[in-house]
This record gives structure tokens, sequence and C-alpha cells, in this order.
């Protein structure tokens, strides 16, 4: 069995903790790993870590393979050269396992990267349902049964049984409340949770016959073993067409298994507050948080105080660069919010003011035209990648603890008050040889200011 990873998402209903730089996926909500992490760890129970592959935006690709590596070593990831839907990005996985193994008859499982599943053992035994079906010649979607109208959620409604499943008769849009309490009631209809199975030949049969634009595409993709990346010139020519809409609405080769495991995407605040721990008053309450007469609601705060008296059934959210207020019943709506701030060109939907790296963390202070300053931290025995920047130079002035700077073939130790400059294009490293946190101000200055352009030549993070 071969599997895909899904991890291209944005996670924009769970702004301001979830940002475009730094999805949903990637957070790790009260756990210790996070939703992509324990994807892949739920996959490596049926599937073979060399037989599963994550497909994601070029620009979460290092944060994916860094989080998944730290799992399994050498897991393979794909990066999209732009965002084009699930319907590409699992066509382009699939020609990749089909041109690397030449196994049309495998069986392919494919799930999203943020879906909170913790019976993993009664997730396992739906896998295997579903693959008799799946080697029957059916795609099967894998169903959660809905106890609740949700309106948030696309629905499948089943046909007649078949052996371990039924037949689906249709996939249908997110309703309103009033049509969600009649799918409720009549029984047959099932949450869509984005996961699904089949054999590499049935979707690439299926691919072909509703999604030919697609197809065209792939003929021009060669892949080998050690791929990370999908062609620019062939993925931008493929259409924004999510894997329902190309096919699973379309085909006529598509079943349903009931999943047995507990099931949440975790997509709103609201779904965070349902799976939390709750206090006397059914408060989720975490970091600098102080309530009164506060009940039925989530607050949470990164770094300030947050102070909330005399209401009921609210989300507050701080971070360092924003603050989220709203009803815990329309938590929905803060997609609406994320993307006015997007239109809006705001800094707050693309990443936040302290990033965390596996070497420490950044907090950007201040930016402008061509310009950007930071304070970095290097934690103790830990080095930054061996890199450079095709558009910027930077100046580094040491605020405590001894920096070891190699740049180019020089080797240089900066204590606290002293700085340096590093060229455009110069290959670089920052690194902390001691016990002590290692703390810089850095200046970045140029033409384009991202955190894109960074060249890797070596990293003991398996960034490269």
């Amino acid at each position: 069995m071969k599997a895909i990873i899904l991890a291209g998402g944005a996670g924009s209903r769970l702004w301001p903790l979830s940002r475009e730089e730094y999805p949903k996926q990637l957070l790790k909500l009260n756990e210790d790993n996070s939703l992509l992490q324990n994807t892949f760890l739920r996959l490596r129970k049926v599937v073979e870590p060399e037989n599963i592959i994550a497909v994601t935006n070029v620009k979460h690709f290092s944060d994916v393979k860094m989080q998944l590596n730290s799992k399994e070593k050498n897991v393979k990831v794909l990066a999209e050269p732009m965002g084009r839907n699930t319907a590409p990005a699992i066509a382009c996985a699939i020609e990749y396992f089909s041109q690397i193994d030449n196994k049309d008859d495998d069986i392919v499982l494919i799930v999203p990267s943020d879906s909170l599943i913790k019976n993993v053992d009664a997730f396992c035994k739906t896998v295997k349902k579903a693959e008799k079906l799946a080697q029957n010649g059916y795609i099967v979607t894998f169903g959660i049964k809905p106890y609740f109208p949700e309106t948030g959620y696309g629905y499948v409604k089943t046909a007649e049984a078949l052996e371990g499943g039924f037949k689906v008769d249709s996939f249908v849009e997110k309703p309103n409340r009033e049509t969600a309490e009649i799918y409720l009631k009549q029984g047959n209809y099932y949450w869509n949770g984005g996961m699904f199975m089949a054999k590499i030949s049935t979707l690439k049969n299926e691919f072909q016959r509703y999604a030919a634009e697609i197809c065209v595409c792939l003929k021009d993709l060669k892949f080998d073993k050690d791929a990370s990346q999908i062609k620019y010139s062939v993925y931008e020519q493929m259409p924004n067409i999510s894997i329902d809409y190309a096919i699973m609405e379309k085909s006529e080769k598509i079943a349903l298994v009931e999943l047995l495991s507990d099931w949440d995407d975790l997509g709103s605040w609201q779904a965070i507050y349902k799976e939390q721990e709750k206090d006397e008053n059914d408060n989720v309450i975490s970091g600098n948080v102080i309530t009164n007469n506060v009940k039925n609601s989530l607050v949470f705060s990164q770094k300030e105080l947050v102070a909330v008296s005399d209401l009921e059934n609210v989300i507050v959210v701080e971070t360092e660069d924003a603050i989220l207020a709203c009803d815990i019943n329309k938590t929905q709506n803060v997609k609406v919010l994320y993307e006015r701030l997007k239109q809006s060109g705001s800094e707050t939907v693309q990443m936040h003011k302290t990033v965390f790296r596996p070497w420490g963390y950044y907090t950007c202070q201040n930016a402008g035209e061509g310009y950007l300053t930071k304070v970095i931290c290097v934690l103790p025995k830990q080095k930054l990648s061996i890199q450079s920047h095709n558009h910027r130079s930077e100046h580094w002035v040491v605020l405590e603890g001894t920096a070891t700077i190699v740049l180019e073939d020089k080797e240089i130790t900066c204590n606290a008050g002293d700085s340096i400059d590093i060229p455009v294009k110069a290959k670089h490293s920052l690194q902390n040889h001691t016990d002590r946190n290692l703390k810089i101000i850095e200046v970045q200055k140029g033409d384009y200011i991202g955190e894109d352009d960074i060249i890797r030549y070596n990293d003991i993070y398996g960034r490269v």
C-alpha cells in the first residue's frame, strides 16, 4: 500500500494562530506532535514509511520535511511550485509512484494532514475494510457519521449497500442549518472527511476520463526517486480544482465505508474548543489570561495579558500582532476576516512575529521598504544551515553569548557588542557552540526581503 498526505492548506479559519507561512497542520495544538506528525504516525501503522509521500506548497517544504524527518528519516516530500488545489497535487503524487515503482495495481490511501483522530486502531480497521472495496475497482471515501447538524462540512449521500460499505449516490455542498438537520434525520448522509482510497490504476483511469487536461500535463513530468519538486512550467498549466469537483462528484465508481474511529478536522476555533478540557465554567483557558463570570468560552493568550469579564460563548485569541474576538457558534466566519486582511495586504496573514525553528527562534522587530530587523536566538549547541541569499545582505550585532560565524571559507568568533556584515550571495552560517543562548540583532537590506530567499547547502535538520 502507498499513502499520500495532502499538506498544502492555509488553515484560514484558525487565524490568527494559523498563518500562510505556518498553517494549522504544522501547529502543535496542546500536543507533543503537530497534526501533520500525528497523521504520519497514524499512517505508519498501515503503510511502510518509504511508501508515504507528503505533497505541500514550496513555501512549506522545509518545515514539512523537518517535521516528518524528526519522526522517520528520509520521508518523501514533494513540493508544489504554486497552489493548484487537491486534484493536481494527487495526480502528481500518483504519477510519482507510477514512474518510480511501476505498480499501478497497488492501493493508495490519500488523507489530509490536519485531521484529528485519536482511536488509531479503529482507523486502521477502517483502512483494512476499505481495502477490499478498492481492490474491486472502487474509489472508497471514508464517511463520518454525523452526530449534530454541522454546516461547515460537505456531505456524502449513500445509496444501496455493498459488502463492507455503500454505493455513493452524490456529494453535497455545505448545507444551511435546516438542511443539515434533515440530513441528520435521514441517516444516509455522512460528513466528507476528505480521505479516500483506490488502486493507482483506478485513479489514473478516472483522471483520464474526467480530468483529461491534468493528464495531458502529466505527460511532461519526469520523476526520479530523489525528486522533490514538481516542475513549475508543467504545474502552472494545470487547472485549480479539487479532487471532489474533478473526479469524486462525476465518477460512477465511488463507494463509502463508515469511519470507525473518532474524527475532527480542527478547522475552526469552535472545533478546538470542543476537543480541549474545560474548567468548572466550561471554559478553555490558555496562557496569560484572567476571567470573571465567563462561561462556555475559549480564551487564548500567546503573550500579553487578556482580561475577559461577563461574557458567554465567545472566542478570544491573542497573538503578538493580532487579536480575534467572535461568537463561538460563528467561528466559520473567521475566514471572511482572513480574506479581507489578505486582500488589504496585511502581514498578519503571512507569518507570526516570532517564528520557531529547530535551532531556536526569531522575532521580527521592524520592517519597511527593502529592510527588516530581527532578534535571533540560537539555542545551546545548535546552528543554522549553511546558506546564501540572492537578494539581500545582512548585518549582525551580537547581543549576548558567543557566536561562531562561518563566512565563505572563514570561521569567525564574535562576542557581545561585536558586529559583522554578510554580503549578498555569500555562503554563511550562524552557530552556537556554547552552553548559553546566543542572541543577535539581524538587519536585512535588499530589493526583496522574504523567507523563501534562502539557498541551503548543508543543514543538520534535513532541510536541504
